[in-house]
């Protein structure tokens, strides 16, 4: 009924009006308070083989460990995560670099931005923000890539375009990456990639951009767990698209969205999530192991 209410009240084909961010995060602490208290039954070992974890920026509280950093990435790979989730800003010299923000004000105290900085002075000023080509060179390949591209910073110049072109080239779209934005309309600058490596991310518009990733051929689309609705994943399924869900940070929400089939889950707790996903899947092979000894 909440989901319900909710896409009747915001989602009339547009784009919502901006919702200030401290009223987002009290909506999200307290959905996922009531989830994480639905008790909810354990999937079938098949549905947990079927679901992906994404890491959010990286394992991170940015305190000890900083969102979007070598270090926040290494420690979701070094636990078997399966995939990370990661924003690109410009630089002025025009080279990607791995950042949510387009200042550093937020994690660092400073009011520099992004964009009026060269990548030596950006990493001289700013150490831990690493280049795009560092993260793919470290981890192109192991950890799927979800590279999230943002509207206010992405300049629509083809001298971006196959920058971004070369730094993914060793990697197989769809295999190894796939483009994310909350601006759909970008991806119509990006030429040189087949439609299903773009996944929309929806907020309260899930039923348009979803007509949007089905019209489109997208790969899939995402967003938040409570708007994604059973009717609306198995649409897109039917389609052979895939879905995503965020911010799962509960054992009982995270079996609600295997048994719903959601195919991604993307979470600030990724090593905690692994681990009951570790868990579920060595007490099923123990168990199937005992059955076929009686």
């Amino acid at each position: 009924m909440v989901t319900m209410a909710l896409s009747i009240i915001f989602d009339k084909g547009c784009n919502p009006m901006p919702v200030s961010r401290w009223i987002k995060m009290a909506f999200h602490r307290l959905i996922n308070q009531f989830y994480s208290r639905w008790p909810q039954p354990i999937p079938v070992r098949k549905r947990f083989e079927n679901v992906h974890i994404i890491s959010h920026r990286g394992e991170h509280d940015n305190l000890s460990l900083i969102e979007n950093t070598i270090p926040a990435f290494d420690r979701v790979r070094d636990e078997g995560v399966w995939g990370i989730e990661l924003d690109i800003q410009w630089t002025l010299d025009h080279q990607p670099v791995v950042f949510h923000d387009t200042t550093g004000r937020r994690l660092f105290d400073s009011e520099a931005e992004i964009r009026l900085l060269s990548l030596s002075e950006l990493q001289t000023d700013f150490p831990l923000i690493p280049s795009l080509e560092e993260v793919i060179d470290r981890y192109g390949g192991s950890l799927h890539l979800m590279i999230e591209l943002k509207k206010e910073t992405f300049p629509d110049s083809p001298r971006h375009i196959r920058q971004l072109k070369d730094l993914l080239s060793p990697l197989s779209p769809q295999r190894d990456y796939h483009l994310l934005s909350l601006n759909e309309p970008l991806f119509d600058r990006i030429d040189f990639l087949p439609s299903q490596t773009f996944i929309p991310i929806a907020e309260l518009n899930f039923r348009h951009l979803s007509a949007v990733a089905l019209r489109k051929h997208y790969g899939g689309i995402t967003g938040h767990y409570l708007f994604l609705n059973n009717t609306l994943l198995q649409t897109h399924h039917r389609q052979g698209q895939q879905t995503g869900t965020g911010f799962i940070e509960s054992e009982n929400c995270l079996y609600r969205e295997i048994n719903r089939g959601v195919d991604w889950v993307f979470t600030n707790q990724a090593v905690k999530l692994q681990r009951i996903w570790e868990k579920k899947r060595v007490a099923d092979g123990n168990f199937a192991e005992a059955s076929l000894k009686n």
